[in-house]
């Protein structure tokens, strides 16, 4: 179980690392056009969380102490996905092929969270 957590942790953090980088070249609209309610200078804030958050998730390999810090990041992430999933409901958007993503992501970081927090801490 720790080896396929590892494995997770590390993808995610590169899918996190990916669409931070992506966000400073694009703007939210540009995006997804549901997502144009967010301001670019939120956007920015969010491309800068999500490499912390990218961060935070492969961190533990430097020592083990900061283990907590896995959960954190992937929670983060999770709320952002949530975010997203939101404002595409309020947008009136009828394509719900990016929530069914945003969804799966969340999923993922949640079950990281709660593998890290209770089935296999580190």
């Amino acid at each position: 179980m720790n080896i396929f957590l590892w494995v997770l942790q590390v993808l995610l953090a590169l899918h996190t690392a990916v669409g931070a980088v992506w966000k400073f070249s694009h703007s939210a609209e540009q995006t997804m056009p549901s997502l144009k309610a967010i301001p670019s200078g939120v956007w920015m804030g969010m491309a800068i969380l999500e490499l912390i958050c990218s961060v935070l998730l492969i961190l533990p390999v430097l020592n083990k102490s900061w283990g907590i810090s896995t959960s954190v990041g992937a929670i983060i992430i999770a709320a952002e996905m949530l975010l997203f999933c939101g404002l595409h409901l309020v947008s009136g958007e009828e394509n719900f092929g990016p929530m069914v993503y945003w969804l799966v992501v969340a999923a993922i970081c949640a079950f990281i969270a709660y593998g890290r927090l209770v089935l296999k801490p580190f």
